[in-house]
């Protein structure tokens, strides 16, 4: 079992590149589906996801490659459409390849996806919108067949902006007859870079970033090569780091309107923040304060994915604050290891109170979904001796060898074996 064992109190100084996005990657890489031939993606980062895709992709006959940053794919040798339920069970974003086998072949078979203990996420704002485009579902307790001899246009109302069924939907609907229109659909910068991939391959898709996207069915769409954004919530993630450790820190390769709901929120504690074109500037000299109420919503409200990385931020600032969260309903999983380091918070139904104190002290924590796992070892940088993280697997997710990134701006942490 892997162990990160960090050692607190070293201010960040240096600078460090932000690897691209895990989130745009994946529907990215479930969407050279669509087209037969040999694609190229640039800038995706080795993470466990990314990997468990890679090799589903080569399961249903693929030949999909991830050499340094670069992942090369050949779908013309697709032959099958059953998902395997091995891989498919080690991965939410697995249900990405719904919609695209869908369009390409006319029937998929599904398992219940995996991923990070946070709360009830259904797949059902999936199924509803491919049902709208002409997909039959059956299911027994163990999977889902999906079929549709030609999947049509249609006009799409989701109850809740799930990026997921966004994304589903817009994929499927590239190659279908007629217009799609996605009423209130989700408005993340990762939708945006799909729709510009899909272009890229000659799909007619506008309206992303927006709640009304409205794709013209096209009938082929051609392979191609493309470089995915960078991962905001890892430069989130390091914005953080610099800010419950101290020091000074730049931040390269990152869209700062991205993160725009963090860095005002930061500011608003004390931190210097100045950004300009791909590069942010990061600086925490003395005492923060806090602040009085955050509350997560879909973009470009506060994201849901940097609440327990804030929650650590916001334990070591001057007086109280709460975080509301509005997106999972288990996502405070990671209160207890800030406890047990000597953070004060209350739970009440949603809303997490904190109340600012001065140190944390080091424990053995475990942690217990990807961003709590990054709020722990935050929570180790700040504090008084060593913080022993388990369960880096589900680290590994989303960070790509965090711990080497932390080391290159002077922070004491390290793998271990136990």
């Amino acid at each position: 079992m892997e162990k990160f064992a960090v050692q607190g109190g070293r201010p960040l100084h240096g600078s460090l590149r932000i690897h691209g996005s895990k989130n745009a990657a994946l529907p990215i890489l479930a969407a050279t589906v669509l087209a037969e031939g040999q694609y190229s993606i640039q800038d995706v980062p080795h993470l466990t996801d990314i990997s468990v895709m890679l090799q589903i992709l080569n399961a249903l006959g693929a030949k999909a490659s991830h050499n340094n940053s670069v992942v090369t794919i050949d779908t013309s040798s697709l032959f099958s459409s059953h998902i395997p339920e091995d891989l498919m069970g080690q991965m939410r974003s697995s249900i990405f390849l719904m919609g695209p086998m869908l369009a390409r072949f006319g029937e998929v078979t599904i398992y219940p996806p995996g991923g990070c203990a946070i709360g009830e996420r259904k797949i059902d704002l999936h199924i509803h919108g491919l049902k709208a485009l002409g997909a039959h579902f059956s299911s027994t307790e163990n999977y889902i067949y999906c079929q549709a001899d030609r999947l049509i246009g249609a006009d799409i109302d989701l109850a809740f902006p799930s990026v997921g069924a966004t994304e589903n939907i817009m994929m499927a609907a590239t190659l279908a007859q007629g217009t799609t229109t996605i009423n209130n659909a989700a408005k993340e910068p990762e939708i945006v870079d799909l729709q510009n991939f899909l272009n890229r391959m000659g799909a007619k898709v506008q309206g992303a970033g927006t709640s009304k996207i409205i794709i013209e069915g096209v009938a082929r769409l051609d392979a191609i090569h493309y470089q995915v954004i960078p991962d905001r919530i890892v430069a989130g993630t390091m914005l953080l780091a610099a800010s419950v450790a101290g020091g000074s820190l730049t931040i390269e390769n990152v869209i700062a309107d991205h993160i725009k709901p963090l860095i005002e929120v930061t500011r608003q504690c004390g931190v210097e923040i100045d950004y300009a074109r791909d590069i942010i500037n990061v600086a925490r000299k003395g005492p923060v304060h806090a602040v009085p109420l955050i509350t997560t919503g879909p973009y470009p409200g506060f994201p849901t994915d940097m609440q327990a990385q804030l929650m650590t931020f916001l334990s070591l600032t001057r007086g109280s604050s709460i975080i509301r969260e509005t997106i999972f309903d288990s996502r405070y999983r990671h209160v207890d290891a800030l406890r047990k380091m000597g953070a004060k918070i209350e739970i009440m139904k949603n809303e997490a109170h904190i109340e600012g104190t001065a140190s944390l002290r080091g424990a053995e924590v475990d942690a217990t979904d990807l961003r709590a796992g990054a709020a722990m070892i935050l929570a180790g940088l700040a504090a008084e001796g060593t913080t022993l993280v388990s369960q880096v697997h589900h680290i590994d997710r989303g960070y790509e060898r965090i711990e080497e990134q932390l080391q290159s701006i002077g922070a004491c942490i390290k793998r271990i074996q136990t």
